[in-house]
């Protein structure tokens, strides 16, 4: 007889902190089981490292208002975790980043170049965020997003924070 096993999603609003079944290991080393609590305490759009794997990182960010435009010299990925998020993206006429630089940067001012749509992303959707655009987060109401990126100069390492808490 097989057993069942139901799956849980959770949310911003409904969340436990450091539940996640454990094959081997401990709790803190699994991005999903703290990541909405890490963005109940971050900053709209600060990208707090959850989990690192040599210069890989996934970020959580809390998704609240609209975002500075960032872009990065290789591709990126989005996750919408929670809530309801616009991507804007602009093809950028100069790169935001030198190609030897890691991680997202900040684009100063308004990016120059050429639109190249709008994604909205819901819970549990994807969207690539392409090296050489500039991409810009619009959340209708808070939410979390996770990305794949590399760790750079925005990426925040709270570790104590997120691990002894």
């Amino acid at each position: 007889m097989a057993q069942s096993h139901p799956t849980y999603f959770a949310s911003l609003a409904d969340w436990k902190k450091g539940h996640a079944e454990i094959v081997s290991g401990s709790v803190k080393h699994y991005v999903f089981s703290n990541m909405f609590d890490v963005a109940t305490r971050s900053k709209p759009y600060e990208k707090v490292v959850v989990g690192k794997n040599l210069e890989y990182v996934m970020e959580t960010l809390r998704a609240e208002g609209t975002s500075a435009w960032f872009g990065a010299a290789h591709d990126e990925f989005a996750i919408c975790m929670d809530g309801d998020v616009e991507v804007q993206f602009i093809k950028l006429d100069a790169p935001a980043a030198p190609s030897s630089r890691k991680g997202a940067v900040l684009v100063k001012g308004e990016p120059r170049g050429r639109k190249m749509g709008t994604v909205r992303l819901k819970r549990g959707h994807q969207a690539l965020l392409p090296a050489g655009s500039a991409y810009q987060f619009k959340a209708h109401k808070t939410g979390v997003l996770m990305l794949q990126t590399m760790l750079g100069e925005l990426s925040v390492e709270k570790w104590s924070e997120i691990c002894e808490k």
